[in-house]
C-alpha cells in the first residue's frame, strides 16, 4: 500500500462509546444503563466533542456542583444546558475551508449558519459597481429573508439583526400629520426649503483648534479647589462685562455693615438643599472683596426679576446689619457682541441662502428598535437635499427600554456605526453635510460635560469631506453664520430651577434663553442637574460663548419653539421621537448678508413633523 501523501487532510475518527467511557474511567466516573451512555454519544456528536474533552468537562461539572459520580440521566441534561449550550455561543464553529473534508448533519448544520452570517454581513455592505446578474425567485429556490436589506439604503438597519423583538411601534407608523408645520419664524411661505446639496456651503468649527475639544480626555479626577477657581474665574469675567456696561464705579463688600447703599457682585445660590424660592436665596460675594462670604438677600423691593443658582449678577442694595441685603436694584449680564467676518465677501461666497436641518434623537421609538424614523429622515435629506444636516444624540439612547434591559444582541458601538453608514450611504447623492453632535444620554460614548465628539475611523473616502464630528457644546460657522450647538436638555434643567416675579408677560422660555446669552455659558447653572457630570476644568475652555450665536439650537424635551432672543433666533426643533410617538425637527433657512445692516442672517425658520 503505497504512503499517504504529506498534504493529505486526515479525517477522524468517529466518536465510540468505548472511547467515551475509557477516557471517563480515567476520573473515576461511572454510568450504568443503556440511556446514559446513549445520551454520552449524543453529547459528543451534537456538540463536536471528542472523548476526552467530554471527560475534561464533565469532571470539571461534576466537582463543582459536588455530584455523585455515578452519571444519571438528569445530570448529564443539566450538564448539557449549563455547560455546553453556554460553550456552543461562546465558541463558534470553525471554518472549513477544504473541499474533502467529511460532513454529517451537524457539520452541515454549522455550515448553513456561517452562510447565514455571512448574507447578514453582506447586507451591511454598499452593493458593488458594475452589471450584476439578478437572481430569480422560484418556489423552490425563494428570496432568503434578509436579502432585502440591500435593495436600498434604508434598509441596512435590519432590527432582527439587533434585537429578538423589533417589530415597527404602532402608535409610530399610524400618525396622520406628518410633514405639517407646528412652529414658524419668519416668511415661510416665500421660501424654497430644497437646498442645493451642500453646494458652496461648507460647515467649520468657529473656534480656533485651541479651543475646540477634539478628542477623549480624562476626567472624574477635580478637586473642589479646582471647581471653586472655575466659577470664581467666571463671576470676575462677567463682572468686569458688568462693570464696564453700566459704568459701575466700583464694587463694595458683603461683608462691612453699611448705612448706604452699596453695589456687590455676587453669585446666585440657594441656602439649602431644596429648591430656590425667593426666601432661600443667598448671594455669595466674589473672593477679592467679599472672600466668598454669603449673605441673604431680601427681594420683596424688588417689582421684578429672575433668578436661578449658578447666575453672577451685581446687586445693589442696603446691608445696615451685615446679615441681609435689601436689594433694590439688580444689575444682570449683558450678551457678547455678535461676529462680523473680516471679509465682507465671504457670504457672499456662499452664493445666496444655505438650507440646514436640524434633527435631535432619540431616533427610534421606546417601544421599537426598528430606526423607522431614523428612516424617514433620510427620505426627507433625499427629498429635499438640504446643504447642512445637523444631527443631535441620542443614538443609542440610555433610556430606551430594550437598552435599559440589555435585550439588544449588538454592542452599543456597532449598532451606532450602522445608524452612521446608513445615513452615509441614504444622503450620498444628495450631497447634504452631515454634523453630528454628541449627547450624555448615548450609551456608546463619554458620560463627560463637555463631551468629546464621536470617533469613527472607518469613514468611506468619498464622504470624509462631508461628515463633521463635534463636541457638546460647540459653536459652528456656516459661510460667517455661527451656531450654537448643544444637546444639553438645559431649558428643562433651568426651567426646574429658575424663579422670577414680573409684571409683563415675558414667558418662562425667553427668560432662560436670556439668561444663557447674557451669562455667556452654554450651561450656567451650578450646581447643575443630578444627571449631569460636569468636568469644570474642561467648562472653563470649552462650555462659554465666543460670540452671541446668530442661531442658538437648544433641543429639550420641553415643547418645541422657535423665537428671536436679543437679535439670536433661538429654536427648539423638539425630538424625532417622543417616547412611542412621532416627534418633529427643525428647518433654517440662512441669508449671509454682511452689507452694514444689522439683521439676523436667519431670516426664517419652522418646525416640522416627521
Amino acid at each position: 500500500m503505497a504512503d499517504p501523501e504529506p498534504d493529505a487532510v486526515s479525517v477522524p475518527l468517529p466518536v465510540s462509546v468505548e472511547a467515551v467511557l475509557r477516557e471517563l474511567a480515567l476520573f473515576e466516573l461511572r454510568c450504568d444503563g443503556a440511556d446514559v451512555t446513549d445520551k454520552l454519544l449524543e453529547l459528543c456528536l451534537s456538540h463536536s466533542l471528542d472523548p476526552v474533552t467530554l471527560a475534561n468537562e464533565l469532571l470539571a461539572f461534576v466537582t463543582s456542583k459536588a455530584l455523585d459520580p455515578q452519571l444519571s440521566p438528569e445530570a448529564l441534561s443539566a450538564f448539557e444546558h449549563e455547560v455546553l449550550s453556554r460553550r456552543d455561543r461562546r465558541i463558534p464553529p470553525p471554518r472549513r475551508t477544504d473541499s474533502r473534508c467529511l460532513h454529517d448533519v451537524h457539520t452541515l448544520q454549522g455550515l448553513l449558519e456561517e452562510e447565514e452570517e455571512e448574507q447578514l454581513l453582506d447586507s451591511y455592505c454598499t452593493p458593488a459597481k458594475g452589471p450584476q446578474k439578478r437572481s430569480s425567485s422560484t418556489p423552490e429556490n425563494p428570496h432568503p429573508k434578509r436579502s432585502s436589506s440591500t435593495h436600498s439604503p434604508y434598509k441596512l438597519l435590519t432590527p432582527n439583526s439587533f434585537s429578538p423583538s423589533a417589530a415597527p411601534s404602532p402608535q409610530y407608523s399610524a400618525r396622520t400629520n406628518r410633514g405639517s408645520v407646528v412652529a414658524s419664524f419668519g416668511p415661510i411661505h416665500d421660501i424654497t426649503w430644497e437646498g442645493r446639496g451642500g453646494v458652496d456651503c461648507t460647515p467649520k468649527p468657529f473656534s480656533p483648534p485651541e479651543r475646540s475639544l477634539s478628542r477623549s480626555y480624562s476626567f472624574m479626577f477635580q478637586r473642589a479647589a479646582d471647581v471653586r477657581e472655575v466659577l470664581l474665574w467666571r463671576m470676575e469675567q462677567i463682572g468686569a462685562a458688568l462693570r464696564s456696561h453700566h459704568c459701575i464705579p466700583e464694587f463694595g463688600s458683603l461683608l462691612l455693615p453699611a448705612q448706604d447703599s452699596v453695589t456687590v457682585l455676587g453669585r446666585i445660590g440657594c441656602d439649602s438643599n431644596g429648591k430656590l424660592n425667593p426666601k432661600s436665596a443667598v448671594l455669595e460675594g466674589d473672593r477679592e472683596r467679599s472672600a466668598g462670604a454669603q449673605i441673604p438677600l431680601e427681594l420683596s423691593e424688588l417689582q421684578e426679576f429672575s433668578l436661578f443658582p449658578g447666575q453672577v449678577v451685581v446687586v445693589e442694595g442696603t446691608n445696615s446689619t451685615g446679615r441681609r441685603l435689601v436689594v433694590s436694584k439688580l444689575y444682570e449680564g449683558v450678551p457678547l457682541p455678535f461676529h462680523t467676518p473680516k471679509d465682507p465677501a465671504q457670504g457672499a461666497a456662499g452664493g445666496g441662502q444655505c438650507v440646514v436641518l436640524v434633527v435631535s434623537g432619540p431616533f427610534t421609538p421606546s417601544d421599537s428598535v426598528a430606526f423607522e424614523p431614523l428612516q424617514d429622515l433620510i427620505e426627507v435629506i433625499a427629498r429635499q437635499r438640504p446643504d447642512v444636516c445637523v444631527l443631535f444624540g441620542p443614538f443609542i439612547d440610555t433610556k430606551h427600554e430594550q437598552v435599559e434591559s440589555c435585550r439588544l444582541l449588538l454592542p452599543f458601538a456597532e449598532l451606532f456605526r450602522l445608524c452612521v453608514r446608513s445615513l452615509l450611504d441614504g444622503t450620498r447623492s444628495a450631497g447634504t453635510h452631515l454634523v453630528f453632535v454628541p449627547s450624555q444620554r448615548d450609551a456608546h460614548h463619554d458620560f463627560v460635560y463637555p463631551q468629546p465628539p464621536f470617533v469613527c475611523p472607518e469613514l468611506p473616502k468619498e464622504d470624509k469631506a462631508r461628515v463633521h464630528f463635534m463636541p457638546d457644546p460647540c459653536t459652528l460657522d456656516i459661510n460667517g453664520v455661527v451656531l450654537g450647538l448643544t444637546s444639553t436638555d438645559l431649558l428643562f434643567h433651568m426651567g426646574a430651577e429658575e424663579i422670577s416675579s414680573s409684571s409683563g408677560t415675558s414667558d418662562r422660555f425667553t427668560r432662560i434663553l436670556q439668561h444663557i446669552l447674557t451669562q455667556r455659558s452654554f450651561y450656567p447653572l451650578y450646581p447643575p442637574a443630578e444627571e449631569m457630570n460636569v468636568d469644570y476644568e474642561s467648562f472653563s475652555s470649552f462650555a462659554s460663548l465666543p460670540v452671541t450665536p446668530h442661531v442658538l439650537i437648544i433641543p429639550s424635551e420641553l415643547r418645541y419653539f422657535v423665537k428671536e432672543v436679543l437679535g439670536c433666533v433661538c429654536i427648539n426643533p423638539g425630538r424625532l421621537t417622543k417616547g412611542r410617538a412621532a416627534g418633529t425637527y427643525g428647518q433654517l433657512c440662512l441669508q449671509p448678508r454682511w452689507d452694514g445692516e444689522q439683521k439676523n442672517p436667519c431670516v426664517a425658520a419652522q418646525v416640522v413633523r416627521i
